[in-house]
């Protein structure tokens, strides 16, 4: 059983918006650091967001800094990453990840969904 499901990936123009989901199944995410990092063709898995287990403190990549906005759920175990002002350089695959650190750096400890498709066309 796949701990994080995202949805709500897609293609969009240059400019437009999406909303992705990610549920984590089980109470214990819901004390977890969640959030989101993205992998494009040929390049490294990069982080994008993260948000600590109360919703109250977010990091966010330079590059999607002012575009994109992490939320938290009531019930903590879903998060919610509003993509605005989309561009072309943020097409990839969309990962929803959770673990202990804020910033999620420690990859291989990270629980890990099984990735979303964003696709921005020019």
């Amino acid at each position: 059983q796949v701990p994080l499901v995202e949805s709500g990936g897609g293609l969009v123009q240059a400019g437009g918006s999406l909303r992705l989901s990610c549920a984590a199944s089980g109470r214990a995410f819901s004390s977890y650091v969640m959030g989101w990092f993205r992998q494009a063709p040929g390049k490294e898995r990069e982080f994008v967001v993260s948000i600590n287990w109360s919703g109250t403190s977010t990091y966010y990549a330079d590059s999607v800094k002012g575009r994109f906005t992490l939320s938290r759920g009531n019930a903590k175990n879903t998060v919610y990453l509003q993509m605005n002002s989309l561009k072309p350089e943020d097409t990839a695959v969309y990962y929803c990840a959770a673990g202990l650190d804020s910033r999620l750096s420690n990859l291989q400890q990270n629980y890990w969904g099984q990735g979303t498709q964003v696709t921005v066309s020019s």
